[in-house]
C-alpha cells in the first residue's frame, strides 16, 4: 500500500463535483453524476492501493452494474434504508440502462487516460 497524492487530489476534485451535482436535477445529476462516480471510485482506490488499472476498472464496473441491477429490486428498501435520503442518493432507487452506459463510458475514459499517461 503506497499513498498516491495525484490520485487522491483527483478523487477530492471529483468528490466536490459530485456534491455540487447532487444539488441539481435532470441529465447532469442522473447521467453525468453516474459517469463521474465510477471515475471517483477508481481514483479513491488508486490513492491507497497499487493495483492493476485494468483489474480495478473492471472490478468497479462490476460493482456499479451490481448496484444498478439491485436497484431494480429495491435494494434501499430491502436494507431498510428507504427513509434515509443519503441512502437513496448514494445507492439510488431507480434502475436505468442509461446508468449502465454512463458507468461503462466513465470506465472507458479512465482506461483511456491510464493508457495515454503510461506511455
Amino acid at each position: 500500500m503506497k499513498f498516491n497524492l495525484t490520485s487522491f487530489i483527483i478523487f477530492i476534485l471529483l468528490f466536490i463535483t459530485e456534491i455540487l451535482i447532487a444539488q441539481t436535477s435532470g441529465f447532469i445529476r442522473h447521467t453525468f453524476g453516474d459517469f463521474l462516480v465510477v471515475i471517483l471510485l477508481y481514483y479513491l482506490i488508486k490513492s491507497f492501493f497499487n493495483i492493476s488499472s485494468k483489474k480495478l476498472a473492471i472490478s468497479i464496473l462490476i460493482f456499479s452494474f451490481s448496484i444498478e441491477i439491485l436497484q431494480n429490486y429495491n435494494l434501499v428498501k430491502i436494507l431498510g434504508l428507504e427513509n434515509y435520503r443519503i441512502a437513496n442518493i448514494i445507492i439510488g432507487n431507480t434502475f436505468s440502462y442509461y446508468d449502465l452506459i454512463a458507468y461503462t463510458l466513465g470506465i472507458t475514459v479512465v482506461l483511456t487516460i491510464e493508457l495515454i499517461t503510461k506511455k
